[in-house]
């Protein structure tokens, strides 16, 4: 009867050790670099998403098709409400924050996307419309009241 029991309770372990792992894997493809093109300013950059030491997902610009003014010095966060914060070199910005995976939606969420054109930062959330297409969606209370852009990862 206890060889049953000790059984029971590894398949067990095994089963929800492996469910952990599953849904683990299934949050972490969100990890890598996104190619972005902005149609409105034509402006391109690369952002990489990685995890911070609390296990959120964040990302950070890594590249800028144009990181420097006309006069060759870096572009700044000039636009951030935070007058501490408007030296920050654009291309080392960190513009998402917080996000946690959502297994019964197969969507990051509960994060923030920052945007230095205006300074402001937007609820948001992100989904993957295919495996290398990601949705982006940036919104102000409610998804609805939002605007949705798509990373493509590279």
């Amino acid at each position: 009867m206890k060889q049953k029991l000790t059984l029971i309770v590894l398949i067990a372990s095994v089963f929800l050790l492996s469910s952990v792992s599953y849904h683990q894997n299934k949050a972490d493809r969100l990890l890598g670099n996104y190619y972005i093109y902005k149609h409105e300013t034509k402006s391109e950059s690369k952002v990489q998403i990685y995890k911070n030491k609390d296990g959120k997902y964040e990302g950070k610009f890594i590249w800028l098709k144009n990181p420097n003014n006309p006069d060759g010095t870096p572009k700044l966060d000039k636009n951030n409400p935070n007058p501490k914060l408007r030296n920050v070199r654009l291309d080392q910005l960190v513009l998402l924050k917080g996000f946690k995976y959502n297994p019964s939606t197969d969507e990051w969420i509960d994060g923030e996307i920052y945007d230095p054109e205006d300074g402001k930062t937007y609820s948001c959330k992100l989904k993957f419309e295919s495996d290398k297409k990601l949705k982006v969606r940036g919104y102000v209370g409610i998804p609805a009241l939002g605007k949705s852009m798509y990373w493509n990862k590279i």
